[in-house]
């Protein structure tokens, strides 16, 4: 089949969702299949580090956020479009994340869902320009529902099926403010009629995001995702004395960090076990104030020497790090719709400690390496941390037999190999 698959990029920093998205594009090219990648809105970064590509960026995030506020943009010629699509701009767009206000990001969210009917017409009406000059593909792929504006061009214009992942949608839209939340959702729903399957990432997301667009069973359908292990392996020379807890996610409030450095603190105040702290992870300039919150926390306890703070690290130096640790946990808050960290840290024998819900349960009921804690009990993290750290022939087990569970179904080709069924019927029956 040839698959276009449409991915959003971040620019200068990992995110789960690009990871699985090359991933699955290259498991899915092994398979036979002819894939195009198109990054939106910022340059992609990879576990290759930058994506080489030579398919121009869409949807550029300088032009969409000026056609936005600004009639006069939605007018420009070609030329000025493609210079405020220089990746030199773009880069310095990335200093600005965070700072959009949450009335402009919600009016650009409601404007992004109704794709060529929106206030970047322009910006969509160049992508199935450049769509319908490609060798017609057998399908197009979105990486999330995010982009299901784009969905209704497609479908009317290229006259191909629309297959849409699922992961994390809701996380965003459920801050907006009103009425920029339910119009979002009434959009996204509406959208659906364009998109011939949602595959969601996990069970629990697939759950929830029937729900949410008020669909059958058959419409969303769920795959895990999988990981390409090659880079990843234990290293037992690495782990340090006394052992390290590690956290590697996006440095914000949402994904608990607070909680893993007040849980940190607990422990060692408790004076049971000695261990220190490594966080990792995605860092814009929006999280320096709460990164500063949680310094000054740890500083107040007298345990700031004990943290290490390791912000938007390369490929090697995640590894690095992974294999550095004696347990990992990422306390998220919210409904967490995979969480691609934890199939990393076990590709290191890392056993992992994480709250019971969300996607979380069914990683480790299918891997078996970790701990599930009760999020509603303040103590509980730091309980199941004192376990792990205490025990070391458990926590070595659990990190081993974990790994193995990983290494057996959260893989790329896995991932890829289900979706390619999918695919085929989507296709066979468009």
């Amino acid at each position: 089949m040839r698959i276009i698959h449409l991915t959003p990029g971040t620019g200068n920093f990992h995110c789960g969702s690009c990871l699985r998205d090359h991933a699955l594009v290259r498991a899915l090219g092994k398979l036979g299949h002819e894939m195009t990648l198109v990054p939106l809105y910022l340059p992609m970064v990879t576990d290759d580090e930058k994506e080489e590509t030579k398919v121009p960026l869409f949807l550029g995030g300088i032009n969409m956020y000026l056609q936005q506020k600004f009639r006069l943009f939605r007018w420009t010629p070609k030329w000025l479009d493609r210079f405020f699509d220089r990746e030199s701009l773009l880069m310095g767009l990335i200093e600005k994340a965070g700072m959009t206000r949450a009335r402009d990001l919600g009016e650009m969210t409601v404007s992004s869902f109704k794709g060529s009917h929106g206030e970047q017409r322009k910006e969509v009406n160049k992508l199935i320009t450049w769509l319908k000059k490609q060798p017609k593909p057998d399908l197009i792929s979105f990486s999330n529902g995010l982009l299901s504006g784009v969905a209704r061009s497609v479908h009317e214009e290229l006259k191909v099926p629309v297959v849409c992942s699922l992961q994390g949608e809701d996380s965003f839209i459920d801050t907006l403010p009103e009425p920029y939340r339910r119009q979002s959702w009434e959009l996204f729903r509406d959208n659906s009629a364009f998109i011939a399957r949602y595959i969601a990432v996990s069970n629990y997301y697939a759950d929830v995001m029937r729900k949410h667009l008020e669909l059958t069973d058959r419409k969303v359908l769920s795959v895990h995702n999988g990981i390409d292990f090659t880079p990843f392996h234990a290293d037992q020379s690495k782990r340090l004395d006394p052992p390290v807890i590690g956290y590697l996610a996006r440095m914000c409030m949402g994904k608990g960090l607070h909680t893993l450095v007040d849980a940190f603190i607990d422990l060692r105040q408790r004076d049971t076990v000695h261990c220190k702290l490594h966080l990792a992870g995605a860092k814009t300039v929006a999280d320096d104030e709460f990164i500063a919150q949680q310094k000054q926390k740890l500083d107040s306890a007298g345990l700031l020497d004990d943290v290490e703070f390791s912000p938007n690290l390369s490929t090697n130096k995640k590894v690095e790090f992974l294999q550095s640790l004696s347990v990992f946990s990422v306390p998220a808050l919210y409904g967490e719709s995979f969480g691609l960290y934890l199939i990393e840290a076990l590709a290191c024998d890392v056993p992992v400690v994480q709250p019971n819900h969300a996607a979380f349960p069914e990683i480790l009921e299918r891997t078996g390496g970790g701990l599930l804690y009760d999020p509603e009990d303040p103590t509980n993290l730091a309980d199941s941390l004192e376990v792990m750290l205490s025990l070391e022939e458990r926590r070595r087990k659990l990190g081993f037999e974990g790994g193995q569970g990983a290494r057996k179904y959260f893989t790329a080709d896995r991932m890829a190999a289900e979706i390619s069924e999918i695919f085929e019927t989507v296709a066979k029956t468009a």
